[in-house]
């Protein structure tokens, strides 16, 4: 990890509840994400990947650590200050899309910049369409869409505030193969041409793959990582090494 990092880790917990009935979800976490980097982050259920992204993100705030984003240590802001970082700094794509069935695909493009309480760019939200080959798609809504269309729109809208880092939790989840690949590749040309910096939470070895590095937890705690594009089939075997240790 280096102070250029753009996504930070220190030595960071999560602990839930308490006495008996605590459970260490994150155990002692030091990491960082390098810019125009794509890291996925994999592991066995329950090993506190999915906790790792909600902290590192801002969503949730850990028991103990740091985490710094951009230059700024998410320890030192305020409830109302981290919800202004997240919307103008961090981009987020999830499984199930998120979409607003009601608006348009342009229109849930702009809604980050709307809830920031700035007025849309209407040449800019197209710009973030077209980025994701959706430029004639605009006008329609969800329901018009089809699953990779939809998850499409949903990066157009976590690029259109241009974030320092994209976090993506499962975002090929609900996919088909052929979509899943599409997608991926989006994310990754995005980071190859444009220098995005992409942190991917996933349980597929091929989705990992598209990654230049990948970091496997277990028992809260970082036990390995492979880096330099690791071919799925090696990806494979590293996890089911974990697995196996976990059983």
């Amino acid at each position: 990890m280096t102070s250029t990092d753009t996504v930070q880790l220190w030595s960071v917990s999560r602990v839930y509840g308490s006495g008996d009935q605590a459970v260490a979800a994150l155990d002692g976490v030091t990491t960082g994400f390098a810019p125009g980097t794509f890291t996925a982050v994999m592991g066995p259920s329950g090993s506190g990947k999915s906790t790792l992204l909600h902290c590192a993100a801002g969503l949730d705030r850990p028991s103990d650590g740091k985490v710094v984003i951009d230059g700024t240590d998410l320890g030192t802001l305020t409830e109302d200050e981290l919800t202004l970082l997240r919307r103008a700094r961090v981009g987020f794509v999830f499984q199930s899309f998120n979409l607003v069935s009601a608006l348009t695909a342009e229109q849930n493009v702009a809604l980050p910049l709307r809830l920031a309480g700035r007025r849309p760019d209407a040449t800019k939200v197209r710009a973030a369409l077209a980025e994701v080959g959706l430029a004639e798609r605009a006008g329609h809504r969800p329901s018009e869409l089809s699953g990779g269309q939809q998850q499409r729109v949903a990066i157009a809208r976590a690029l259109v505030t241009k974030p320092a880092v994209i976090f993506a939790d499962e975002p090929t989840g609900a996919l088909d193969t052929t979509t899943s690949r599409a997608v991926l590749k989006l994310l990754r040309g995005l980071v190859d041409h444009q220098g995005q910096t992409v942190i991917m939470v996933t349980h597929d070895p091929v989705a990992a793959a598209y990654a230049h590095r990948v970091l496997f937890l277990a028992d809260g705690r970082v036990v390995d990582e492979l880096t330099g594009g690791p071919g799925p089939e090696t990806i494979a075997a590293r996890m089911a090494s974990l697995e196996v240790t976990a059983c």
